[in-house]
């Protein structure tokens, strides 16, 4: 097995130089980052190293085959210039020592295929990254996360995986803090929810509505705008007689128009609207009609953690119209990958109220926080 070391400026000159001098052949054992000259710690110029080996395994396998092939037909003649090609061990190696660097070579050239593109970071960072990969976190940020641990290990020794896990929670964190973040502000008179159907809008609705009487001690009363669901009317109304507060349905903005006007000495109106297909540009439409998002109203957007992010995105444009204050994150219990809410948050620079899971109202509820979400994606990370 042929072990070479290379240093170059980048991981792409490196590999050129590798695939120069080993071919195409040639797998990565190891590869770091490393500063060299500069005067009195200053100045230093930054190069990777990286050390790569021959795979031999296709030669030794033609070699062993047609050993074999000779071996089981004794009554033929093998040709002089056959025989002079029969494989020798001339680097002093056992078959035995042999096979097993063989295998060892196999593994590293199976796990460079599962690394998928992360295979230039030393291996305690890459099983961090991998590990973001599964959470499902988009890959420009599992590099950001890559080239940060990457800094901190300059002129270090290896740091351990709770420090590496910490150091990303801390980055993932700091890129989170500068958005807002908190449930329902008690700011403005209307609080609105809207999103797909399916997401439960309703039920989480009920839950904030639910903390503003318990926790904020708030007057409140509910409207809905969904006519199109007989059983949204009834679940809603059902929630109301619970909280012991008003509750009124509208069918056309005449009717909305009342509504406000009935409940205009109430401290917060909740409202509910209708789900409908996401991609009906005439249901936000219809929404805009039927509701003004620009007075007093405070409008949140809830996303289920079911669905595919190409998905989630799709119904964010869909709504782009609608002045947006906040996500509401829903169903986090149907799924074991956060990543998403964490894509979704940083893409869009807008933050969250709520992570709900579960139907109980108003248990499974809490605040939206830059920990919370970033505890969520490090879940069962062990330490």
């Amino acid at each position: 097995m042929k072990v070479k070391k290379y240093t170059a400026p980048s991981m792409p000159e490196a590999m050129k130089k590798i695939r120069g001098e080993l071919g195409e052949s040639a797998v990565i054992l190891n590869s770091k980052v490393i500063y060299t000259g500069g005067v009195l710690g200053l100045f230093k110029k930054k190069n990777i190293e990286v050390i790569a080996a021959v795979d031999p395994v296709s030669k030794q396998e033609k070699r062993e085959k047609r050993s074999k092939n000779y071996q089981n037909k004794p009554e033929e003649k093998a040709a002089p210039s056959v025989m002079k090609k029969e494989p020798k061990v001339d680097d002093g190696s056992s078959p035995l020592q042999l096979k097993k660097e063989i295998s060892e070579l196999k593994s590293i050239v199976q796990q460079l295929k599962i690394n998928n593109g992360f295979e230039h970071y030393p291996v305690n960072i890459r099983h961090l990254l991998l590990f973001l990969k599964d959470q499902e976190v988009d890959e420009r940020y599992i590099h950001e996360a890559g080239e940060h641990l990457m800094s901190l290990c300059e002129g270090e020794d290896a740091l351990s995986a709770p420090e590496l896990n910490a150091a990303v929670s801390r980055l993932m964190m700091s890129k989170l803090e500068i958005l807002p973040f908190g449930g329902t502000s008690y700011k403005k008179k209307y609080v609105n929810v809207i999103g797909p159907t399916g997401v439960g809008k309703t039920t989480t609705l009920a839950k904030m509505a639910a903390e503003a009487v318990l926790e904020k001690r708030k007057k409140i009363a509910f409207i809905t705008t969904d006519t199109y669901r007989i059983a949204a009317i009834e679940q809603l109304k059902t929630y109301a007689q619970l909280l012991n507060v008003p509750f009124e349905v509208v069918y056309k903005l005449a009717d909305f128009q009342k509504a406000i006007e009935k409940f205009s000495d109430y401290d917060v109106v909740f409202i509910d609207t209708a789900g409908r297909n996401f991609r009906e540009e005439k249901y936000v439409q219809d929404l805009a009609k039927m509701i003004d998002f620009e007075n007093d109203m405070e409008t949140f957007l809830v996303l289920s953690m079911t669905a595919k992010e190409k998905d989630l995105n799709e119904i964010i444009n869909n709504f782009s119209t609608i002045p947006i204050e906040k996500f509401i994150f829903s169903k986090i219990d149907e799924t074991s990958s956060y990543g998403t809410m964490y894509n979704i948050i940083r893409s869009r620079e807008k933050g969250a109220a709520y992570i709900t899971a579960g139907q109980n109202v108003p248990e499974d509820i809490s605040e939206a926080s830059p920990k919370g979400i970033v505890d969520l994606v490090m879940e069962g990370k062990e330490k």
